[in-house]
């Protein structure tokens, strides 16, 4: 059950197909592919002394050969921890150490940053080195069995609220996330090409199983990451392309098109997911690239297989429910139940607010060397999410908030996404980001943080009424900061602990 035996099948029946390109040009067919995996286990298991379990990190942005790397990590019986390429040193250094990792394979360029007590600590492998052109030479390795619950990868969580977790997951963890990709979120032909825009440390690369199952192609960007300019190119000469993206890049990329009146027809689907898309955005999405898009909702604990809002739904706009279910993060995959649970854990009323938990196959087993926190987050064999969310008579579930995030002013519970989807209606907003900012009187208050578009002009008097006439007089924001941007990590999302401490907290 080793999840590197789809690349052993795939390449053993098209070991012509091509696999991976780098930009547009061919990098590598599925035969030579597998056979530089092979020999890369060779190297790990015979010259770095891994043995099956041992965990080996790869620090580096999107590049080709994180793909073989990864794969022979697989192939050789060992445990993948992929590290985000823009942690801070101290953030890189306690994730290599909790995981134990015995290896790292690092890009030249973020060498520099590892300190001589890392490099000292474990085996470091630089890509593009003498090394690593020996070690795609070496004797090949011998595929490696692993048994369905062997662990796979550790997925370390952002520790926006504590030190980060390691989720351990499985090889059956991640052929049922790949089983849920061609059931739900987009089946895949050999012609199709996945073009990693998104860091592959994170949801971009969890979806290469698929391609791989397939026999599909590869697409490592030139630049290694998200250029709407470049990924129109490559759609329209590699194309059809599919891509994961966070919600604005998918902005950037409908008003690159928009800009340049392009023919997005190189793009087969754009799924997104990791953070909010507003309806506006979303419309406007639809109507520049039309029915392509297809959303993801999960969490490294059941990494991308929550719910699925099918390009099905996203299509039918004379549904009578089409805007709720376009706010929605659609119903639940296949492989996984969902449910919304009151504070005692039972099932909350359809279309009342609760706790979104799920269980399935691809929901992990827990985290790496911490007994207590995978008994808050597993109960009773539930994964209890931490985002607040109601599911409606058809099972679309429509997610509020984080709980951390939710706002209580006044003992009235204030979700920030729904004062967000009113200012983004608004013709002079661009961006926002709504925080909670403590207060004597009311326990707290909801501070808007807004970006506005080039040209455009609105005072805090005028978003008021805005407010006003659209939601409840209690969720009105109490105070708007104008900022020329929101900040934001290397996926996208928004920080908002970054916000919360410029308001002093």
């Amino acid at each position: 059950m080793n999840i590197a035996r789809w690349l052993q099948r795939t390449a053993a029946i098209f070991p012509k197909r091509l696999a991976v390109l780098h930009g547009d040009e061919p990098w590598l067919e599925y035969g030579q592919l597998a056979a530089r995996v092979a020999a890369l286990a060779g190297f790990l298991s015979e010259q770095c002394g891994v043995q099956p379990g041992a965990r080996v990190a790869i620090y580096s942005a999107n590049r080709p050969e994180y793909l073989e790397v990864l794969q022979a990590i697989y192939w050789a019986g060992a445990v993948s921890v992929p590290a985000n390429c823009k942690l801070h040193p101290r953030e890189l250094e306690y994730m290599l150490d909790d995981a134990g990792a015995d290896v790292l394979f690092v890009s030249s360029e973020l060498l520099s940053t590892l300190g001589e007590m890392q490099r000292g600590k474990r085996r470091c492998v630089v890509f593009g080195s003498d090394e690593y052109l020996h070690a795609v030479e070496v004797a090949p390795a011998d595929l490696h069995h692993r048994q369905p619950d062997d662990l796979a990868s550790l997925f370390y969580t952002s520790g926006t609220t504590g030190r980060p977790k390691g989720v351990m997951q499985t090889h059956r963890n991640l052929m049922a996330m790949t089983a849920c990709y061609c059931i739900d979120v987009d089946d895949v032909s050999p012609e199709d090409a996945m073009v990693y825009a998104a860091p592959m440390s994170h949801g971009a690369g969890l979806y290469h199983y698929a391609y791989i199952l397939r026999g599909a192609r590869h697409v490592v960007p030139r630049s290694g990451g998200f250029e709407p300019e470049e990924l129109a190119a490559l759609a329209a000469r590699v194309g059809p392309l599919t891509m994961f993206a966070a919600p604005t890049m998918v902005k950037r990329l409908v008003d690159h098109f928009r800009a340049v009146d392009a023919d997005p027809a190189g793009f087969k689907t754009i799924i997104y997911g990791g953070g909010p898309m507003y309806v506006n955005d979303l419309q406007q999405a639809l109507e520049v690239l039309g029915p392509r898009l297809v959303q993801i909702y999960g969490q490294g604990e059941s990494p991308m297989t929550i719910t699925a809002l099918g390009r099905h739904h996203l299509s039918d706009r004379n549904h009578v429910h089409w805007l709720a279910r376009a706010a929605s993060v659609g119903v639940a995959q296949s492989l996984v139940e969902v449910d919304v649970v009151a504070g005692d854990g039972s099932s909350a009323p359809k279309g009342e607010t609760g706790e979104v938990v799920v269980r399935g196959a691809p929901v992990m087993p827990g985290y790496w060397n911490n007994a207590s926190a995978t008994r808050d987050a597993i109960r009773n064999g539930w994964l209890y999410t931490g985002d607040t969310g109601s599911l409606d008579e058809d099972g679309f579930l429509t997610l509020k908030d984080r709980s951390k995030d939710l706002i209580i002013s006044g003992g009235s519970n204030i979700y920030p996404r729904e004062v967000e989807e009113t200012l983004l209606a608004h013709p002079s907003v661009s961006e926002v980001s709504v925080v909670g900012q403590r207060d004597d009187e009311w326990g707290e208050v909801p501070v808007a943080f807004v970006v506005l578009h080039a040209g455009r002009q609105t005072t805090r008097d005028e978003l008021d009424e805005w407010c006003v006439q659209h939601i409840a007089r209690f969720k009105r924001p109490k105070h708007y900061r104008f900022t020329n941007e929101l900040p934001k990590n290397s996926y996208g999302k928004v920080l908002k602990t970054e916000l919360r401490a410029r308001l002093g907290q």
